[in-house]
């Protein structure tokens, strides 16, 4: 028997020595599950928090009005030489209407089967998002419309993300009642980090991934 099969063994005999109203015992669930109302403060305060955040793990937040949302997205991708770009079911348009106009931008549509070499020669995905966590500067995808597949979000080396502030929230769990159970759901709390021995963070020089996140007024 292994230790754990034991620790498992003490546990049970454990539960059987309980009376039947005694094994399951109620846990308190306090956090906050529905956005609040927030005021115009409160909302410019998550913005800025999330911005912090992002800057932490080593993501790039670059704010953004709606009006010129299509040259923003243009304007990052030229920066950064994307000449192929992942557009997935539901991305808007004129989002890369700009950039696409130029010889030799081609843009990717997000299909299925798909295998990990040709998502390795696409330069670039961009996404919406489901939602923002303020506090741990996550972003969620659950596959909706703009969102891609997993696969089509985490191969490609630089990763574009719309978030609008409207879907920015102070915690986790006012995220998870938005989210479609039935799709794969991806956290993405920055480009990759290594952690060194003393626990601090470090992206390393030999790793490209890079992530943009436009943060939409």
């Amino acid at each position: 028997m292994t230790s754990r099969e034991e620790i498992l063994r003490r546990v049970r005999d454990g539960l059987k020595s309980l009376p039947d109203d005694e094994r399951t015992v109620p846990v308190p669930r306090h956090y906050r599950k529905e956005p609040r109302e927030v005021s115009a403060a409160d909302r410019s305060a998550l913005v800025e928090l999330f911005v912090q955040r992002l800057k932490h793990y080593g993501a790039q937040p670059v704010p953004a009005i709606e009006p010129d949302l299509a040259d923003t997205v243009d304007t990052v991708l030229r920066a950064h030489g994307a000449t192929s770009v992942t557009a997935p079911d539901g991305l808007p348009e004129e989002w890369l209407g700009r950039w696409a106009e130029t010889d030799g931008h081609r843009i990717v549509a997000d299909r299925a089967r798909r295998f990990t070499g040709d998502l390795d020669r696409v330069d670039a995905v961009i996404t919406t998002c489901a939602g923002a966590d303020a506090d741990s500067g996550t972003i969620v995808l659950d596959g909706g419309p703009g969102q891609t597949r997993r696969d089509s979000t985490l191969i490609p080396g630089f990763r574009l993300c719309v978030v609008r502030t409207d879907q920015i929230v102070s915690s986790l769990p006012e995220i998870l009642d938005r989210l479609d159970s039935r799709r794969p759901i991806t956290f993405i709390g920055g480009p990759s980090a290594s952690v060194d021995r003393a626990l601090s963070r470090d992206r390393g020089e030999s790793d490209p991934r890079q992530l943009i996140v436009v943060i939409v007024e």
